[in-house]
Protein backbone atom coordinates (compact mmCIF):
# COMPACT_ATOMS: atom_id res chain seq x y z
CA UNK A 1 0.00 0.00 0.00
CA UNK A 2 1.16 3.42 -1.05
CA UNK A 3 1.52 5.76 2.42
CA UNK A 4 -1.13 8.21 3.46
CA UNK A 5 -1.82 11.60 1.64
CA UNK A 6 -0.88 13.86 4.20
CA UNK A 7 -2.97 16.94 5.63
CA UNK A 8 -2.35 19.83 7.14
CA UNK A 9 -5.26 21.63 8.59
CA UNK A 10 -5.06 25.34 9.25
CA UNK A 11 -8.48 27.18 10.54
CA UNK A 12 -8.39 30.01 13.56
CA UNK A 13 -11.30 28.05 14.86
CA UNK A 14 -10.81 25.31 16.92
CA UNK A 15 -13.66 23.13 16.32
CA UNK A 16 -13.42 23.90 13.14
CA UNK A 17 -9.95 21.91 13.19
CA UNK A 18 -11.36 19.12 15.01
CA UNK A 19 -14.30 18.39 12.86
CA UNK A 20 -11.86 18.58 9.48
CA UNK A 21 -9.21 16.64 12.01
CA UNK A 22 -11.70 13.57 12.70
CA UNK A 23 -12.68 13.72 9.15
CA UNK A 24 -9.71 13.06 7.53
CA UNK A 25 -8.19 10.95 10.05
CA UNK A 26 -10.92 8.72 9.60
CA UNK A 27 -9.81 7.72 6.28
CA UNK A 28 -7.71 4.84 5.99
CA UNK A 29 -5.86 6.75 2.86
CA UNK A 30 -5.41 10.30 4.16
CA UNK A 31 -3.96 11.16 7.97
CA UNK A 32 -3.02 14.13 9.43
CA UNK A 33 0.46 15.84 9.69
CA UNK A 34 -0.48 18.76 11.77
CA UNK A 35 -2.96 21.40 12.87
CA UNK A 36 -2.66 25.41 13.54
CA UNK A 37 -4.66 28.70 13.71
CA UNK A 38 -3.25 31.19 11.59
CA UNK A 39 -0.91 30.91 8.32
CA UNK A 40 2.03 32.72 9.92
CA UNK A 41 2.33 29.17 12.02
CA UNK A 42 0.76 26.88 8.75
CA UNK A 43 4.11 28.29 6.56
CA UNK A 44 6.18 27.48 9.56
CA UNK A 45 4.39 24.12 10.09
CA UNK A 46 4.81 23.42 6.68
CA UNK A 47 8.41 23.08 6.30
CA UNK A 48 8.19 21.04 9.06
CA UNK A 49 5.84 18.18 8.74
CA UNK A 50 6.33 18.16 4.78
CA UNK A 51 2.46 18.13 4.02
CA UNK A 52 0.73 16.68 0.90
CA UNK A 53 -1.98 18.87 1.25
CA UNK A 54 -2.91 21.85 3.23
CA UNK A 55 -6.51 22.63 4.11
CA UNK A 56 -6.15 26.28 4.25
CA UNK A 57 -8.81 28.72 6.17
CA UNK A 58 -8.98 32.44 4.48
CA UNK A 59 -9.79 34.55 7.37
CA UNK A 60 -7.32 34.33 9.77
CA UNK A 61 -5.15 36.29 12.51
CA UNK A 62 -1.27 36.88 12.13
CA UNK A 63 -0.83 35.92 8.11
CA UNK A 64 -3.91 35.23 6.09
CA UNK A 65 -4.76 32.02 4.05
CA UNK A 66 -4.28 33.83 0.94
CA UNK A 67 -0.69 35.11 1.80
CA UNK A 68 0.29 32.31 3.22
CA UNK A 69 -0.87 30.23 0.48
CA UNK A 70 1.43 32.63 -1.83
CA UNK A 71 4.49 31.40 0.35
CA UNK A 72 3.51 27.81 0.15
CA UNK A 73 2.01 27.29 -3.40
CA UNK A 74 2.95 30.29 -5.31
CA UNK A 75 5.30 31.04 -8.69
CA UNK A 76 8.90 30.86 -8.09
CA UNK A 77 8.39 28.96 -4.83
CA UNK A 78 11.48 25.73 -4.90
CA UNK A 79 9.29 23.48 -3.14
CA UNK A 80 5.34 24.13 -3.46
CA UNK A 81 3.12 22.39 -1.07
CA UNK A 82 -0.25 21.87 -2.70
CA UNK A 83 -3.12 24.16 -0.79
CA UNK A 84 -7.16 23.72 -0.89
CA UNK A 85 -8.71 26.63 0.06
CA UNK A 86 -11.74 26.00 2.77
CA UNK A 87 -13.68 29.19 3.56
CA UNK A 88 -17.24 30.00 4.80
CA UNK A 89 -16.39 33.08 2.17
CA UNK A 90 -18.78 32.73 -0.97
CA UNK A 91 -17.47 35.54 -2.56
CA UNK A 92 -15.72 35.81 -6.09
CA UNK A 93 -12.84 38.00 -5.26
CA UNK A 94 -11.48 35.20 -2.37
CA UNK A 95 -11.58 32.65 -5.18
CA UNK A 96 -10.01 34.48 -7.55
CA UNK A 97 -7.39 35.28 -5.43
CA UNK A 98 -6.74 32.47 -4.13
CA UNK A 99 -6.76 30.43 -7.64
CA UNK A 100 -3.65 33.27 -8.53
CA UNK A 101 -1.99 32.48 -5.24
CA UNK A 102 -1.07 29.40 -6.01
CA UNK A 103 -4.11 27.49 -4.79
CA UNK A 104 -5.03 24.25 -6.55
CA UNK A 105 -8.64 24.60 -5.60
CA UNK A 106 -11.92 25.98 -3.11
CA UNK A 107 -14.37 24.51 -1.28
CA UNK A 108 -17.14 26.10 1.13
CA UNK A 109 -17.39 24.96 4.53
CA UNK A 110 -20.59 23.94 4.51
CA UNK A 111 -19.82 21.29 1.35
CA UNK A 112 -20.55 17.77 2.77
CA UNK A 113 -17.78 15.60 4.14
CA UNK A 114 -17.52 13.58 1.07
CA UNK A 115 -16.55 16.82 -1.24
CA UNK A 116 -13.47 17.43 1.25
CA UNK A 117 -12.42 14.25 0.77
CA UNK A 118 -12.44 14.27 -2.92
CA UNK A 119 -10.92 17.70 -2.99
CA UNK A 120 -7.76 16.37 -1.04
CA UNK A 121 -7.55 13.33 -2.68
CA UNK A 122 -7.69 15.34 -6.11
CA UNK A 123 -5.39 18.02 -5.29
CA UNK A 124 -2.85 15.46 -3.11
CA UNK A 125 -2.79 13.25 -7.42
CA UNK A 126 -1.97 17.08 -8.54
CA UNK A 127 -4.94 17.86 -10.07
CA UNK A 128 -7.39 21.01 -9.71
CA UNK A 129 -10.50 21.64 -7.74
CA UNK A 130 -12.46 23.69 -9.78
CA UNK A 131 -15.77 23.66 -10.40
CA UNK A 132 -17.11 24.21 -14.09
CA UNK A 133 -19.45 26.92 -12.85
CA UNK A 134 -17.11 28.95 -10.72
CA UNK A 135 -14.64 29.04 -13.63
CA UNK A 136 -17.12 30.34 -16.07
CA UNK A 137 -18.60 33.18 -13.57
CA UNK A 138 -14.64 34.02 -12.56
CA UNK A 139 -13.52 34.50 -15.96
CA UNK A 140 -16.39 36.42 -16.98
CA UNK A 141 -15.97 39.34 -13.79
CA UNK A 142 -11.92 39.08 -13.84
CA UNK A 143 -10.51 38.27 -17.45
CA UNK A 144 -9.69 41.72 -17.71
CA UNK A 145 -6.70 41.18 -15.27
CA UNK A 146 -5.30 38.49 -16.69
CA UNK A 147 -5.32 40.24 -20.52
CA UNK A 148 -2.90 39.13 -22.71
CA UNK A 149 -0.07 41.83 -24.59
CA UNK A 150 -0.85 42.29 -28.39
CA UNK A 151 0.24 39.22 -30.28
CA UNK A 152 0.71 36.90 -27.32
CA UNK A 153 -1.77 34.11 -29.04
CA UNK A 154 1.16 33.24 -31.41
CA UNK A 155 3.80 31.95 -29.05
CA UNK A 156 1.83 29.49 -27.90
CA UNK A 157 3.44 25.83 -28.74
CA UNK A 158 0.29 23.66 -29.23
CA UNK A 159 -1.18 21.37 -31.64
CA UNK A 160 -4.36 23.23 -33.17
CA UNK A 161 -6.41 20.40 -31.34
CA UNK A 162 -4.44 21.14 -28.29
CA UNK A 163 -5.42 24.81 -28.42
CA UNK A 164 -8.88 23.76 -28.67
CA UNK A 165 -9.13 22.17 -25.53
CA UNK A 166 -6.89 24.59 -23.56
CA UNK A 167 -9.78 27.40 -24.94
CA UNK A 168 -12.48 25.34 -23.84
CA UNK A 169 -11.13 24.61 -20.15
CA UNK A 170 -10.37 28.35 -20.10
CA UNK A 171 -14.11 28.25 -20.19
CA UNK A 172 -14.81 26.03 -17.68
CA UNK A 173 -15.75 23.17 -19.23
CA UNK A 174 -15.33 20.00 -17.57
CA UNK A 175 -13.56 16.77 -19.43
CA UNK A 176 -17.34 15.43 -20.38
CA UNK A 177 -18.06 18.53 -21.69
CA UNK A 178 -15.18 18.98 -23.74
CA UNK A 179 -15.21 15.20 -25.24
CA UNK A 180 -19.13 16.14 -26.26
CA UNK A 181 -18.33 19.30 -27.93
CA UNK A 182 -15.15 17.67 -29.71
CA UNK A 183 -16.59 14.51 -30.06
CA UNK A 184 -13.78 12.64 -29.12
CA UNK A 185 -14.13 10.40 -25.66
CA UNK A 186 -13.35 11.11 -22.27
CA UNK A 187 -9.87 9.69 -21.81
CA UNK A 188 -8.98 11.41 -24.97
CA UNK A 189 -9.80 14.72 -23.57
CA UNK A 190 -7.66 13.15 -20.53
CA UNK A 191 -4.57 12.83 -22.74
CA UNK A 192 -4.94 16.05 -24.11
CA UNK A 193 -5.14 17.99 -20.77
CA UNK A 194 -2.00 16.14 -19.82
CA UNK A 195 0.15 16.90 -22.92
CA UNK A 196 -0.96 20.38 -22.42
CA UNK A 197 0.18 21.28 -19.19
CA UNK A 198 3.14 18.95 -19.71
CA UNK A 199 4.24 21.23 -23.14
CA UNK A 200 2.88 24.55 -21.21
CA UNK A 201 4.77 23.82 -17.90
CA UNK A 202 1.55 24.05 -15.78
CA UNK A 203 0.85 22.80 -12.63
CA UNK A 204 -2.64 21.84 -12.71
CA UNK A 205 -6.29 23.45 -15.12
CA UNK A 206 -6.42 26.57 -13.03
CA UNK A 207 -2.80 27.56 -14.40
CA UNK A 208 -4.31 26.62 -17.16
CA UNK A 209 -7.37 28.89 -17.15
CA UNK A 210 -4.94 31.69 -16.66
CA UNK A 211 -2.43 31.01 -19.46
CA UNK A 212 -5.28 30.57 -21.83
CA UNK A 213 -6.84 34.27 -20.83
CA UNK A 214 -2.99 35.52 -20.86
CA UNK A 215 -2.28 34.24 -24.34
CA UNK A 216 -5.38 35.62 -25.75
CA UNK A 217 -7.40 32.48 -26.43
CA UNK A 218 -10.70 33.18 -24.96
CA UNK A 219 -12.23 36.80 -25.11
Amino acid sequence: MSAPVRVLIVDDQVMIRAGLATIVDAQPDLEVAGQCGDGQAAVDLAGEVKPDVVVMDVRMPVLDGIAATRILAGEGVAHPVKVLVVTTFNLDEYVYEALRAGASGFLLKDAPPDRLLHGIRTVAMGQALLDPDVTRRLVGRYAARIRPAEGAVREIPLTPRETEVLRLIAEGLSNGEIAAELVISPETVKTFVSRILTKLDLRDRVQAVVYAYRHGLVT
